[in-house]
C-alpha cells in the first residue's frame, strides 16, 4: 500500500495579490521512512530539539529548502499536484471550502488511478468533525467508479508528521512557480512530479 502525504498552499478566498492559486500536492511513497529521515536530519542540522516545532518552508532559508528538496527528490517517491487558478472566478461558491474539496478530490483521484491501494494522510485543516466528514465525502465522490480501489484517510498533525512536513516543502516549491514565476525550487522536485493538473476556476 502506498502512503501519501497531502498539503495545500493558498486560500479558498477570491484571488488577491500573492494568492491567485490554490495548490494541493501529494507526496507518495511505498516506504515513507527515507523521506522522514531527511526531515529529521534537516532538523538536526538546524539544532532543533524534538518537539520544538515543525519544519516549514516559509520559515526556512533558501539553503535549507534546496537541500531538503534535493534529498527528497533522490528517494523513490512520486508527487501529484493540482493547481486551481482563482483569477477567472466569476461567481464565488456559497461555501468557499468547496474549492479546497475540489482540489483535494482531484488530487486523490489522480493518485488512485496510479495506486489502487492508498493511505492518504491529510494535513489536519479542520478541528470540527463535520468538516472533516464533508471533505472525505467529497473525495469519495471522485472515486465512485473505482470499484477495486482501497483508499484510507487520516487527518494528521503536521507538527508530529515528518511526511507532512516534507510535502509542505514540495507544495511551497510549486507555489513559487505559479504565484511568482520562480522555478528555482520547483525544478528540483519536478522530476518526481508524475501528475500536474492546472485548472481554471469558473
Amino acid at each position: 500500500m502506498h502512503q501519501g502525504f497531502l498539503d495545500e498552499s493558498g486560500g479558498t478566498g477570491s484571488a488577491a495579490e500573492g494568492d491567485n492559486f490554490l495548490i494541493v500536492a501529494v507526496l507518495l511513497a511505498s516506504d515513507p521512512r527515507p523521506v522522514e529521515l531527511h526531515v529529521k536530519r534537516a532538523r538536526k542540522r538546524l539544532r532543533r530539539k524534538p518537539g520544538s516545532g515543525e519544519m516549514k518552508a516559509t520559515h526556512s532559508t533558501t539553503r535549507t529548502i534546496s537541500r531538503l528538496l534535493q534529498a527528497i527528490a533522490q528517494e523513490e517517491i512520486e508527487s501529484v499536484v493540482v493547481v486551481l487558478d482563482k483569477r477567472q472566478l466569476q461567481e464565488f461558491p456559497q461555501e468557499p471550502e468547496d474549492l479546497y474539496r475540489e482540489a483535494v478530490g482531484r488530487a486523490v483521484r489522480h493518485c488512485a488511478e496510479r495506486w489502487p491501494r492508498l493511505h492518504v494522510i491529510l494535513d489536519k485543516r479542520y478541528t470540527k468533525a463535520e468538516l472533516r466528514r464533508k471533505l472525505e465525502q467529497a473525495i469519495k465522490a471522485r472515486l465512485t467508479d473505482f470499484a477495486s480501489t482501497e483508499v484510507r484517510f487520516e487527518h494528521g498533525d503536521s507538527q508530529k508528521s515528518k511526511g507532512l512536513q516534507a510535502v509542505d516543502y514540495v507544495v511551497w516549491a510549486v507555489r513559487q512557480k505559479y504565484e511568482w514565476e520562480n522555478e528555482q525550487f520547483y525544478r528540483i522536485i519536478e522530476p518526481r512530479i508524475v501528475v500536474e493538473e492546472m485548472r481554471k476556476v469558473k
